[in-house]
């Protein structure tokens, strides 16, 4: 691994409105560990928009999984319901290259799962965003909430290599307090987290680890 490549230490929010923009972006990355993932190639959207639906007459929240793995490093977003259920996806993404764009999701309300693995070290955020009106305006804004954040996470065994492929999905990182006591993930975040930690290893990836097709029934209407 690089000897320059630094873990991201973000800084605890001081303020409501800290807080609410530190859910909103995700994690604070530095500069090093943005240049590293993209000089390996690796593209992860964690940002989410408000788009208008005109037939339905409603606002929604719009994200995208993406991300992947080398060998070294890994970035991972990915969405899911209130109940930690995965979201069908309203489009599938593909690319050559892999460790980029995998699909498109829409609803009125996320819960963003976004992950970081720098070798054996991981970082994660889970945060919930959801559409709030104000009075006097039309469109709505984004409200988010910062449900969970683990740093400096460990996991003993390299999933990314061959030998522990089928491993995948169904591990996570431990996470501690700064007084060295266990971080306990919340129970309904447990099954998308081990798939975004698989997915934090899965070398040039093409497909979604969390998001799901859509059903026979919505793919018709």
């Amino acid at each position: 691994m690089n000897g320059s490549l630094t873990i991201p230490i973000a800084d605890v929010p001081k303020n409501k409105a800290e807080t609410s923009r530190y859910a909103r972006y995700g994690l604070s990355l530095p500069r090093v560990t943005l240049k590293a993932l993209e000089k390996r190639g690796i593209y992860c959207q964690s940002s989410i928009s408000i788009e208008h639906q005109h037939l339905a007459r409603r606002y929604v929240l719009r994200g995208m999984e993406s991300g992947g793995a080398v060998a070294d490093m890994g970035r991972y977003c990915a969405y899911i319901d209130s109940e930690g259920k995965p979201i069908p996806w309203l489009q599938p993404l593909d690319s050559l290259s892999g460790n980029g764009r995998h699909a498109i999701v829409i609803a009125p309300q996320l819960i963003r799962i976004e992950m970081l693995r720098v070798g054996s070290t991981y970082e994660l955020a889970v945060s919930k965003h959801s559409l709030a009106c104000l009075e006097g305006r039309i469109r709505p804004i984004i409200t988010s909430t910062l449900l969970f954040r683990g740093r400096q996470g460990t996991l003993a065994l390299d999933l990314w290599k061959e030998e522990n492929k089928q491993l995948r999905g169904s591990l996570a990182p431990v996470f501690y307090t700064s007084a060295g006591e266990l971080r306990k993930i919340p129970e309904r975040f447990d099954i998308a987290i081990r798939k975004a930690t698989g997915a934090l290893s899965c070398t040039c990836c093409k497909h979604t680890h969390i998001a799901v097709p859509p059903l026979p029934s919505v793919l018709e209407a």
